[in-house]
């Protein structure tokens, strides 16, 4: 069971693992994983987990990376429309890495816009990282080249970095032979490119001062 935010979630996941321990589960061992845990607190948790100890772990998404429990088979997170789909796909690789059948349950409300269920269709095709990427990049947008805005629409306006990946690739090849040959642009052939470049990026180029 795995919850979204560290702070949000935190209370929703103790009364889950009180629930679920007590209702559900009370013949099963089962252990709760969250952030605020002291480092060898939450080492010792997984080390029972991975040790059979532990029948159960509900954790919030402190789970997601650098855990190793072959033993772990099924994966189940509600509010899974929350997440993103790189995320989504970090969960789901903490199962399955034993030799047996395992499966990631995916819990969503009835209703949720359609970007999230795109993401969970994504999720379900699939589980080539390269594909989800891909997908993740579509539906969420690069945002900025230079600026902080991490999603959302990118700044080209001719091109799209999923479909048109090799004529991008093909541009970045012209601009840095031209940087080369031209650093400062003061070529008359390219006045007007760098008249564009100080235009749109104007200012952006101070964020490389802050650490």
């Amino acid at each position: 069971l795995i919850e979204e935010s560290e702070k949000v979630d935190l209370k929703a996941a103790k009364e889950a693992f009180r629930y679920l321990q007590k209702e559900v589960f009370p013949e099963f061992k089962l252990a709760l994983l969250h952030g605020r845990l002291k480092m060898g607190e939450k080492e010792r948790i997984m080390a029972r987990f991975k040790r059979g100890e532990v029948h159960l772990l509900v954790s919030t998404t402190v789970i997601e990376v650098g855990v190793d429990v072959p033993n772990a088979t099924i994966m189940l997170i509600e509010h899974a429309e929350r997440f993103g789909l790189s995320q989504l796909h970090q969960l789901r690789g903490r199962v399955g890495r034993g030799d047996r059948p395992s499966y990631c349950i995916l819990i969503t409300p009835a209703e949720i816009n359609e970007v999230a269920r795109e993401r969970m269709q994504v999720m379900e095709a699939t589980t080539d990282g390269f594909v989800i990427a891909e997908e993740d990049l579509r539906l969420r947008g690069s945002g900025e080249f230079f600026g902080t805005r991490q999603h959302g629409m990118p700044d080209l306006q001719y091109a799209n970095l999923v479909t048109d990946a090799k004529i991008v690739q093909a541009a970045r090849k012209d601009a840095f032979a031209l940087v080369e040959r031209d650093p400062h642009l003061r070529l008359p052939e390219h006045t007007v490119v760098r008249w564009q470049f100080k235009r749109k990026f104007a200012g952006k180029f101070d964020l490389s001062n802050v650490a």
